[in-house]
C-alpha cells in the first residue's frame, strides 16, 4: 500500500508518516520501482500500534521502546502518565476556575479583565502584606470578583487579609451571600466562623436569614457571632444567645449591651429580664450570677429592679455587693 493510500486510510498525515519513517517508528518494508514507499499489512499494524499508544499520551520515543525493546517494562511508564495527566488536569481545572471568575465579574472591557486577573494573582501570593494590599487597593469601579473574593476569605487564616475580604464583601451589595451561605455547610468550625463574620458585616435582609440559621451551629463561637450580630440588628431571635453569651463569659459585655438596647425596643424589657432570670437558677457559680447582675443593669424597668433587690442578698458577697451598687446607681429604680 502505497503512501498516499495509507494516510487516507489511518488518518495519519503523509508528513507525519515522513516523519515515522525518519524515526524509525513505522519504516515502510518496501519500494516500488519508482522509489515510493509501500507499506505491507505487518506496517499497518505497526501504525496502528503507535497510533494507539499515542492516545495514551507516550512520546514517539517511549512508543518506539515500548514496541521494540522486548524487555520494557509499561507499569513505570505508565505510572509516570498518570501522574503527568492528573497534574495537567489540576492546571486546567485551575485555569477553568480563573475564567469563570472573570466572567463571573462581567468585565466591560480588556482593562477590566486585567484588573480581576491581577487580583486574583495576587490572591494568591504568600505575603499577607500583599494579599492585604491587593483588596485594600483594588479599584473601586472595577467588577468584584466576588467568588473568588469568599473563597480567599473562608481559607484565609491571616486576621489582617481576612479583615480586608470582609470589607470588601460587605461592600459588595449583598453579592457572595450565596456563596458565604455554602461556608456555613463547611465540616470546619473555622471556615464556618469566616463566613458568619463576613456574614455578620453584610447590612442585608438576606444575612439576617443566615444569622439566623447559624444560631443552630454547633460551634459556640460561631452562635455567639450570630447572635451579637442579629441582635445588634434588632432581632429578637437573638435573645436567647446573647443570654448564653452572659451566662457563659464570652463576650458577655457585649451580649449585655445589646441586650440593653433590645429591652424596650424590638423586646419587652421584661421578657429580657425574663430570660436573665430563667438562667439565673441554673447559675451555681457566683461568677455567672455576677455576670447576670451587670447584664441586668442594662435593663431599665422595674422588673430588672426587683430581680438586682433578690441579687443584692446573695449568697456570694461579690454578687450582693454589685447588685446593691447597681441598685444605688438606679436611684429612682428605673
Amino acid at each position: 500500500m502505497l503512501i498516499g493510500e495509507v494516510s487516507r486510510r489511518s488518518g495519519v498525515s503523509v508528513r507525519m508518516l515522513r516523519h515515522y519513517d525518519t524515526l524509525g517508528l513505522v519504516v515502510p518494508t518496501g519500494r516500488t520501482t519508482g522509489g515510493y514507499r509501500e507499506y505491507s499489512a505487518d506496517d499497518i499494524r505497526r501504525l496502528f500500534h503507535v497510533e494507539c499508544l499515542r492516545t495514551l499520551g507516550l512520546s514517539l520515543t517511549d512508543a518506539k521502546r515500548a514496541l521494540d525493546e522486548p524487555g520494557f517494562a509499561p507499569a513505570t511508564l505508565v505510572a509516570e502518565l498518570i501522574g503527568h495527566t492528573r497534574a495537567r488536569i489540576r492546571a486546567e481545572e485551575e485555569l477553568l476556575a480563573r475564567l469563570l471568575r472573570v466572567d463571573a465579574s462581567a468585565p466591560a472591557d480588556w482593562g477590566d479583565v486585567l484588573q480581576v486577573v491581577s487580583l486574583l494573582h495576587a490572591l494568591e501570593s504568600d505575603s499577607g502584606g500583599h494579599r492585604q494590599r491587593a483588596v485594600l487597593t483594588r479599584d473601586e469601579s472595577a467588577p468584584v470578583p466576588v467568588a473568588a473574593l469568599v473563597e480567599a476569605l473562608l481559607a484565609e487564616d491571616d486576621p489582617n487579609v481576612a479583615g480586608a475580604l470582609q470589607w470588601a464583601l460587605a461592600r459588595a451589595d449583598g453579592h457572595g451571600l450565596s456563596e458565604l451561605e455554602a461556608g456555613l455547610d463547611s465540616p470546619d468550625a473555622e471556615v464556618r466562623r469566616r463566613a458568619i463574620t463576613a456574614i455578620a458585616a453584610v447590612p442585608d435582609a438576606d444575612a439576617a436569614r443566615l444569622l439566623r440559621r447559624a444560631l443552630d451551629d454547633p460551634d459556640t463561637t460561631i452562635r455567639g457571632r450570630a447572635a451579637l450580630a442579629l441582635g445588634s440588628r434588632g432581632s429578637a431571635d437573638a435573645l436567647p444567645g446573647l443570654v448564653d453569651l452572659v451566662v457563659e463569659g464570652r463576650r458577655d459585655v457585649e451580649a449585655a449591651e445589646v441586650l440593653g438596647t433590645l429591652a424596650g425596643g424590638p423586646i419587652a424589657a421584661e421578657d429580657v429580664v425574663s430570660a436573665l432570670e430563667h438562667r439565673l437558677g441554673d447559675a451555681a457559680d457566683g461568677a455567672a450570677r455576677l455576670r447576670l447582675a451587670q447584664a441586668l443593669a442594662e435593663i431599665p424597668g422595674r422588673a430588672a429592679r426587683d430581680v438586682l433587690d433578690r441579687l443584692a442578698r446573695d449568697e456570694d458577697r461579690t454578687v450582693a455587693l454589685t447588685a446593691t451598687a447597681i441598685v444605688r446607681a438606679r436611684g429612682d429604680g428605673s
